[in-house]
């Protein structure tokens, strides 16, 4: 079967005429369970105003936003971060690692990772971290495409109904 789905870099133009698309995600996403900084009661305007505080980030360049899309509709997302630290022009961060329950299994994490680590790569960034729920689907994805786990933070996070759960920190040089 032919792939039906796209991974490219959305550009700060387009972006905002997409916020409701990437709002879907998001919202599904912690719907489904994955807290991502939100919890259960998390509405889909909600998830627009998240989208919407990234907007100025892509139109400075301090972050790229990466889409999957299917017949022209956005279905995952992942953001790379660069730091901007004076001390840190080598490193970025891995942020919104999403796919829609309905496209998972697929490969779209994968590939949405790869393109955000290949854009790292071009922009002379060569350290890439990130953290993701311990034993979570991301945490096995993670180990998976190459990324090294370096230490794990119990009770880290709240999990979308509200329990502490602990997170790994990963990192993979480029």
């Amino acid at each position: 079967m032919p792939e039906t789905v796209s991974i490219r870099s959305l550009p700060a133009s387009e972006a905002p005429a997409r916020l409701a698309e990437l709002a879907h995600v998001l919202h599904d996403c912690v719907e489904g369970g994955a807290s991502v900084n939100f919890l259960a009661d998390f509405t889909p305007e909600q998830a627009e105003g998240f989208w919407r505080g990234q907007m100025p980030g892509l139109e400075v360049g301090d972050r790229a936003l990466f889409v999957a899309e299917e017949a022209g509709r956005i279905v995952g997302t992942v953001i790379l971060f660069f730091a901007q630290q004076p001390n840190q022009p080598h490193r970025g961060e891995i942020g919104k690692m999403l796919v829609l329950r309905s496209h998972r299994g697929r490969g779209l994490g994968r590939r949405l990772l790869a393109a955000a680590e290949d854009a790292a790569r071009a922009a002379g960034r060569t350290l890439l971290v990130l953290d993701t729920a311990d034993g979570s689907a991301g945490d096995r994805l993670y180990r998976a495409c190459g990324w090294t786990a370096f230490g794990t933070v119990p009770g880290y996070a709240l999990t979308t109904d509200g329990r502490p759960e602990a997170a790994t920190f990963f990192y993979k040089t480029l």
